[in-house]
């Protein structure tokens, strides 16, 4: 009998400590990039119980991995192949707690599904503006561990700007209650914005006051083709010029990533992908009423056909049409896993800097691998690409994962720190990029995150090997 796993069925409850059956769901990551093998999977119910978690496994010296939706990119939420790790699950921690609507805020626990988020702050009459392909199952308290990005990041900021206060669990089994929602707190280092992106390796988030905004009147999507990246550069110029603060989303998507979702998905119509080499997403959230944006819109989108950088554009009729546009972009990683194994990027630089590094690192891959095809799709207005490669057409897609990923990498990211970038946009660390960072990350940055981890989680309990190692 494993004492601790007797101690943990005591906390929690015997039916919330999980030791056999299919475990997959906990023990593989989204991607299916790697299987561990966990202890056990723990999920607490409350605060409280998850400090006497934390507090059991530190007396046992066992390593915990905190877990919201399990959708993360990175490999950052699933345990190792040791068997001895807990996985610490915070989905049954899912209450709105509260809403504040004199102070524009929301109280919820770490294990609130990000839709359901959206929902509840949609029912009280506000919005909560997050929004990220995986919003129906990942979490609130993934969103922050990872400082999410999502497609309005252009407008709202990452999930860092979204949230003025967090509950957290330290490394030791304390608990920080800081959840005030307070805008103005100048009384010393700002251990919110510490805890958010450090991928559970400093402690577990378990609930989070959220910024929440008034509704906007009406929300226009367009769907415009653009002869170059540096024309879609160009444009989402113009669009900050026109519609200001409405700007709430600029995608850009490559010809060949629109074609995949034609190819696997043809019930979907893609407007001018086959015409065009990119097309951008626009959504403009005005406060006015719905004329007043599709003014806006049509003038923006007139402007920018007039001086060539648009060479058509639609823009939503109605929601119905809103959504199918907004459905096609984010079917794109969708169509591209059906292509078959591919090698992601997830990579930031400044937004000027965008056109050069695409001409660029386009000639160096198509130099090293002949007939290369790169998905290259992302949140232009904000710098942040998913710079992906795929296999040449008819080639084995294992193989070339196998063989090309580590130099690929090499090639994307070398061209990136060039420009001036960054490895990791939104998708974090995790395990995936973790032995990459001391190369892309300024040493006395570095050393630093090492004396933080060190400080906060001496024993290196919290998600071992995540971000950094020590």
């Amino acid at each position: 009998m494993n004492p601790l796993l007797e101690r943990l069925r005591a906390i929690v409850g015997a039916q919330h400590v999980i030791t056999e059956g299919d475990l997959s769901a906990w023990e593989q990551d989204w991607r299916k990039r790697m299987r561990g093998k966990a202890l056990a999977v723990v999920r607490p119910g409350s605060t409280q119980e998850v400090a006497a978690v934390v507090r059991a496994c530190v007396e046992a010296g066992t390593s915990l991995v905190p877990q919201g939706g399990n959708t993360g990119m990175v490999v950052g939420a699933t345990p190792d192949e040791s068997g001895t790790q807990v996985v610490l699950s915070l989905t049954r921690m899912n209450a709105i707690r509260g809403v504040d609507a004199g102070n524009l805020t929301m109280t919820v626990e770490a294990g609130c599904v990000l839709q359901a988020v959206q929902d509840a702050a949609e029912k009280a009459g506000f919005l909560f503006p997050l929004s990220l392909a995986a919003e129906g199952s990942c979490t609130i308290g993934g969103n922050l561990a990872t400082n999410a990005g999502g497609t309005q990041v252009v407008r709202y900021g990452n999930a860092r700007e979204l949230c003025l206060g967090l509950e957290v669990v330290n490394a030791q089994g304390d608990v920080w209650n800081g959840l005030a929602g307070l805008r103005k707190d100048n009384t010393g280092y700002d251990l919110r914005d510490l805890f958010i992106g450090s991928e559970g390796t400093l402690g577990v988030i378990t609930a989070a006051t959220l910024k929440l905004y008034p509704l906007p009147a009406a929300t226009l999507t367009a769907w415009a083709a653009v002869p170059s990246v540096e024309e879609a550069v160009r444009l989402l110029g113009m669009a900050h010029r026109e519609l200001g603060a409405g700007l709430t989303g600029f995608e850009m998507m490559g010809s060949f990533a629109l074609s995949l979702v034609a190819k696997h998905f043809p019930q979907m119509r893609v407007p001018f992908h086959e015409q065009s080499p990119f097309c951008v997403l626009l959504e403009n959230s005005d406060h006015e009423s719905e004329l007043h944006a599709r003014v806006q819109f049509e003038r923006l989108l007139e402007t920018a056909m007039e001086e060539g950088c648009v060479t058509d554009a639609v823009v939503a009729e109605n929601l119905t049409q809103a959504h199918q546009l907004w459905h096609i972009r984010e079917s794109i990683p969708l169509a591209q896993a059906e292509e078959g194994l591919n090698i992601k990027h997830d990579i930031s630089v400044p937004v000027s800097r965008i056109p050069a590094f695409c001409r660029e690192t386009d000639d160096l891959l198509r130099q090293a691998i002949p007939g290369v095809r790169l998905v290259n799709f992302g949140h232009l207005g904000d710098g942040n690409l998913h710079y992906n490669v795929q296999a040449p057409e008819g080639g084995d897609p294992p193989a070339f994962l196998r063989d090309w990923e580590e130099k690929v990498n090499a090639i994307v990211h070398d061209s990136v720190q060039r420009s001036g970038g960054s490895i990791s946009a939104e998708h974090g660390i995790g395990s995936l990029k973790v032995d990459k960072l001391p190369k892309y990350k300024d040493p006395a940055a570095l050393a630093m995150m090492r004396a933080i981890k060190k400080a906060l989680d001496p024993k290196n309990l919290m998600n071992p090997g995540r971000v950094v190692r020590t």
